[in-house]
């Protein structure tokens, strides 16, 4: 739109300066042709009277105006004593017509403007001493052939002048136009903006109210829209939190009573069908933990700070080798990181992240098998990758995955929550990282994190 807008104003510019300009040369140019014109005829016609003087001192006077121009030619007829002295024009149509029919022409050689030479021709009309001479019979002819050279370098001047001064003048327009341009689309970029932190999660982002009536008009709704969003969505977040923090308790005490009731049941039946409650129970308790965290996630109540990634997984990686060896799952870590690599992450987000990650990979892990966990420092970014050798995921599949309350097939069935991947996006997303999904060397899925690295201190 800034482009548009500047190429509208200088052509607005050029169309202005084409309209005063262009007519003012043209006048000038007109008024040069006419000038030197009317000079040389004038300067032929006077010589045409001392030639048709025939006297002495007239002849004298002639010949003194012949050689004032320097760069011209004037030529006579032959005719009285000034013959002798002066030469004669080639017979033409021009001195026919002067000596027959007394007429005086100019020819400038071109229809356009002007051609290499000016050719002034004048009768001369025999005078007396009573008269002068209009009316005598013609005794000859005065041809003044004038080069135009120097009219021409006026006339360069005259354009060129004004093409500078035009093109000093588009340039002047180009800057002032760009000026006007970032003025009048500012509150435009300012609401774009507002929609780009607003698309990207940040429901905080306001449009200043600037510029014209109709952007600021524009401007308020949008941040009224936005308030009411964000104040719905809060709200909501409360919601949740509040609900999945109430439901704990009284889940937990849940549990604890199907367990008390498994214990002192000695039906097979009775203890098969409290088995499957407890295990929904236990899967209705990792949903409402995964709901609290995603609210708390979302409600960004922590400020990233660095933070030892490698003591980080290390120490999950220790909560998780108990579950993985009653299975005999080996969990390995690798990787050139050392214990000094820092990354930016809000305390308690990594290790959310981890567990949710590592619980997924230990659920469709078949026994026997490995998860390998690596850590590569990648300059300003640290790669965290967990890969596991299970039946890992269709592209359709994988574009679903981190959709909230969908749940893969694992090997151990369909017993998570359907929130885990959608928490570690949100928490990873929350400190400025990113997380893909991709198949595994030899099978299995690859579950690659990219967080930002902290700077080290004294570096």
């Amino acid at each position: 739109m800034i482009r548009q807008l500047i190429r509208s104003y200088v052509l607005l510019v050029a169309v202005a300066i084409a309209l005063f300009t262009v007519p003012v040369a043209f006048t000038l140019t007109d008024q040069l042709r006419g000038d030197t014109g009317a000079s040389v005829e004038r300067e032929a016609s006077t010589m045409a009277r001392l030639l048709g003087a025939d006297a002495p001192d007239a002849c004298r006077a002639l010949r003194e105006m012949a050689a004032a121009y320097e760069n011209a030619v004037v030529q006579v007829t032959p005719t009285g004593t000034c013959a002798p002295d002066l030469p004669a024009p080639a017979r033409d149509a021009a001195l026919t017509g002067a000596l027959e029919r007394g007429d005086a022409t100019r020819d400038w050689g071109s229809l356009f403007i002007w051609g290499p030479e000016l050719v002034v021709t004048v009768p001369a009309h025999q005078r007396t001493t009573q008269g002068d001479g209009s009316g005598e019979p013609v005794v000859g002819a005065v041809r003044i052939v004038y080069p135009t050279k120097e009219m021409t370098n006026r006339l360069w001047t005259i354009w060129g002048f004004r093409a500078i001064l035009a093109l000093l003048v588009l340039a002047v327009a180009v800057v002032i136009g760009a000026g006007v341009a970032r003025r009048l689309t500012r509150p435009l970029r300012q609401l774009n903006d507002m929609a780009s932190r607003f698309s990207d999660g940040d429901l905080t982002a306001r449009s200043p109210v600037t510029g014209p009536q109709e952007t600021q008009t524009l401007a308020r709704t949008l941040n009224q829209g936005a308030e009411r969003l964000d104040t719905l969505i809060a709200a909501q977040r409360i919601f949740v939190a509040d609900a999945s923090h109430q439901l704990r308790t009284p889940l937990t005490a849940l549990r604890l009573s199907l367990d008390n009731i498994a214990d002192g049941v000695d039906d097979e039946f009775v203890k098969e069908d409290v088995e499957q409650a407890t295990a929904e129970v236990v899967r209705m308790s990792r949903l409402v933990n995964d709901l609290l965290v995603l609210a708390r996630a979302e409600a960004k109540v922590t400020a990233a700070e660095p933070l030892p990634l490698r003591d980080l997984v290390e120490e999950r990686l220790a909560v998780w080798r108990p579950a993985a060896d009653e299975r005999g799952v080996t969990i390995t870590l690798r990787g050139s990181a050392d214990g000094r690599l820092l990354v930016l992450a809000s305390p308690g987000h990594l290790d959310q992240v981890l567990d949710n990650v590592l619980s997924n990979a230990l659920e469709v892990s078949p026994d026997g098998s490995r998860i390998t966990v690596r850590v590569e420092s990648r300059g300003d970014e640290v790669e965290l990758s967990v890969l596991d050798e299970g039946p890992g995921m269709s592209d359709a599949e994988k574009s679903r995955a981190f959709d909230r309350f969908w749940r893969g097939q694992g090997l151990t069935g369909r017993s998570g929550s359907g929130l885990g991947l959608a928490v570690v996006r949100q928490l990873v997303s929350d400190d400025g990282g990113t997380v893909a999904l991709r198949d595994a060397p030899g099978g299995g899925l690859c579950v690659t994190l990219n967080l930002r690295a902290a700077p080290r201190s004294g570096s």
